[in-house]
């Protein structure tokens, strides 16, 4: 037998698949979200994301992974039509179950897009980051409201309050590029309530305020409002406001006045709160 017959088949064919020259310059950093896109040889771009073995590479549009599930987009759309159709047969939702197959299938899902949304974030492409926060939400709705197993109607729910900041920073953010600051505030302070009624719902409230997330919408919060036109009557309100507080009745008696003088009525309804006390 000859030396040819004893080589491995693969000989000559490793270094075709070798990823090296992919990586070569694009160091991974550990801490940092290092992301980027090219064009795939198919002629659509496509999202990388280096990682410390490599490269995840994903579309940029429908499933991360380019699968079409049962012939959707995602297999939260085909379970999502299979809740339609019981829907329409029976008149109702009730009997529609998922199993915890089901279940940790779409969490699987919902990681693909989680990544995807990340590196979109970076890259400030809002509207993608809007539309895949919106689709892990979605997930988590039916996956409460359906899962058989109660640990798979509540293991995602953890993740509310992340996915819904990280929705809001984006949407918000696509207003305050365009100069709508108004609009990216109600945007903000929506997500905020929202946040706030997770943890009631679940009976945290006194967790609220030490939220990560929270403490992030706050932050660009103030970030919007540094850009909306100063409004002088809320600005002696706040003063006012900090002067009751602290005690300083004098003060808080010439702040009134001037807002009386600003907004003729207030005077009276101010009043009764500069009552010192005896």
């Amino acid at each position: 037998m000859s030396d040819d017959q004893h080589r491995p088949r693969t000989e000559g064919k490793v270094s075709n698949k070798d990823i090296s020259l992919v990586l070569k310059g694009w160091d991974y950093e550990p801490g940092t979200i290092n992301v980027r896109k090219i064009s795939g040889t198919d002629g659509h771009p496509k999202l990388q994301m280096r990682v410390d073995l490599g490269v995840l590479q994903m579309e940029l549009n429908g499933r991360p992974d380019g699968q079409r599930p049962h012939g959707c987009d995602s297999l939260l759309d085909h379970f999502e039509n299979l809740l339609g159709e019981h829907k329409t047969r029976n008149g109702t939702e009730l009997g529609f179950h998922l199993n915890a197959t089901q279940c940790q299938s779409l969490r699987e899902e919902a990681f693909q897009y989680y990544q995807r949304y990340l590196s979109l974030f970076v890259l400030e492409d809002f509207e993608g980051v809007v539309r895949d926060t919106e689709r892990n939400l979605r997930v988590l709705d039916i996956c409460g409201q359906f899962a058989e197993d109660e640990q798979d109607r509540l293991i995602l729910e953890q993740y509310r309050p992340y996915i819904t900041m990280m929705y809001v920073r984006a949407m918000a953010s696509l207003h305050y590029n365009k100069g709508r600051y108004r609009e990216a505030l109600h945007v903000v302070e929506e997500g905020l309530a929202n946040i706030k009624e997770f943890f009631v719902r679940f009976g945290h409230e006194s967790s609220f305020s030490h939220s990560n997330e929270v403490r992030v919408l706050k932050r660009f919060a103030r970030e919007i409002r540094r850009k909306l036109p100063v409004d002088p009557v809320a600005r002696l309100r706040r003063k006012l406001d900090r002067a009751i507080k602290a005690e300083r009745y004098e003060e808080a008696a010439k702040l009134r006045d001037k807002l009386a003088a600003m907004k003729p009525g207030l005077h009276g309804s101010e009043s009764a709160k500069l009552t010192a006390p005896d």
